[in-house]
């Protein structure tokens, strides 16, 4: 199943517009990263870890917003993805709630910080981030493609950057919140960090 016809099949054909409107912007020139591949494996994952959520539907639509708005040169990305969502999604007939969660959850993703009761949070935040558990080779994959879209950053710049957020992660309690996950993707995540940040202070 294609991106736009998942989007139908998950909020109805009268929204295929947002759908395809969506699909455009993870397909945009200048993402190497954030891009559909990450969107599919984000919904897919989420697919995964349903059953651990309160509202899994909440939660698939804040997938699709979570990079709708996707610039390095900003630092208001959540910010902006989740006013989006809250825009396009008005014009559907969601429930304000629902639309609000949605909005929620998009920025929670700015820093992937949920609570210990936030099903909906906790779902999500571990989907977007399970590219750190990934084998060595695909975790490289992905280090290159974010130094990528930071192209326009010096590399004494971007190295002191990326380690900011690298050690922010390796210092909170856990960097995976549900059990599935944090079996699936914790241990090997540390070990990936670890070593890129080993890489780029040598």
């Amino acid at each position: 199943m294609d991106l736009v016809e998942r989007w139908v099949a998950l909020a109805g054909p009268q929204t295929r517009h947002i759908g395809t409107e969506l699909d455009k912007r993870y397909g945009e020139p200048h993402r190497r990263y954030h891009t559909r591949e990450h969107l599919a494996a984000v919904l897919d994952l989420v697919d995964e870890l349903a059953g651990d959520a309160a509202d899994p539907d909440a939660v698939r639509l804040a997938a699709w917003f979570h990079d709708a708005v996707y610039d390095p040169e900003r630092a208001d990305n959540e910010e902006r993805s989740a006013r989006l969502a809250a825009r396009m999604l008005a014009d559907t007939d969601l429930p304000a709630a629902a639309v609000g969660e949605v909005a929620r959850l998009v920025e929670l993703t700015a820093g992937h910080a949920p609570g210990p009761g936030d099903r909906n949070g906790q779902v999500l935040c571990d989907a977007d981030l399970a590219i750190l558990g990934a084998d060595p080779d695909r975790y490289a994959a992905y280090a290159a493609a974010v130094r990528e879209e930071y192209g326009f950053v010096p590399d004494d710049l971007f190295r002191a950057g990326r380690a900011e957020v690298l050690n922010g992660l390796l210092a909170l309690p856990h960097l995976f919140h549900t059990a599935t996950a944090r079996e699936r993707y914790e241990d090997n995540a540390r070990r990936n960090v670890g070593t890129e940040l080993m890489l780029l202070n040598a």
